[in-house]
């Protein structure tokens, strides 16, 4: 009864299409766990370079300076170091070109820092689209494998002339072990990608914050 119930032995005597729905499961969850440790390293480095350009624009004032150490590659950069030298950069080229007009300087610096923001933010969030599909369509597709097994097993019993438990119940537990992997491969990526998302909304409410107090420094210095 152990052998015949094992999980191994119940994929091994599924029939052929609820085998191959359970393979495309694992390929999903194999997919998550992927992009599950390549997301969490992703946002945990992008948190870190977060803190510490804040604490390197907060404490050293010397803009010009640490714009020309990003632009040198000397400083290990990250989304918000990056939003900070597009906006930089635009406010100098327009000083350059338009000198004494702070509209301009304040309007295309705000525009170039909304512009890398997007980008870092599509950066940010890709692969999330992944998560969440995987997490609310694994389910079906494991409960569509269970369905057809428990058909195919119902099926077998019109050869058989008297039906027992111990003659339809392998048949069932075959059928409910692909519900089960799509469980397995749902319930991660659902997790992950609300925490993901949760991280990305705080890291961007802190580079909207950013953004907004950049751009007050930038209009105190043109004036």
């Amino acid at each position: 009864m152990n052998a015949e119930l094992s999980i191994v032995e119940l994929i091994l005597h599924a029939s052929v299409l609820v085998q191959l729905i359970m393979a495309l499961l694992l390929l999903i969850s194999i997919g998550s766990w992927a992009t599950i440790f390549r997301k969490h390293f992703q946002i945990r480095t992008e948190r870190h370079a977060t803190v510490r350009f804040e604490n390197d624009f907060w404490t050293d004032r010397d803009l010009g300076a640490l714009y020309q150490q990003i632009r040198d590659g000397k400083y290990v950069s990250g989304s918000l170091a990056r939003i900070f030298e597009a906006g930089m950069g635009e406010y100098l080229k327009t000083r350059q070109q338009k000198p004494g007009d702070t509209t301009a300087m304040l309007d295309g610096s705000r525009r170039a820092m909304r512009a890398a923001y997007q980008r870092e933010m599509d950066g940010l969030e890709r692969s999330l689209a992944f998560l969440a599909s995987a997490g609310s369509v694994s389910p079906y597709v494991g409960l569509f494998g269970t369905v057809w097994g428990i058909m195919h097993a119902f099926r077998g019993l019109a050869n058989v002339q008297q039906a027992t438990l111990a003659s339809v119940a392998p048949g069932i537990a075959e059928a409910l072990v692909a519900t089960a992997i799509g469980l397995f491969a749902a319930i991660p990526a659902v997790v992950a990608y609300n925490r993901f998302s949760y991280d990305i909304d705080r890291l961007s409410t802190r580079f909207d914050s950013f953004m907004e107090e950049f751009s007050n420094v930038l209009q105190r210095q043109a004036r």
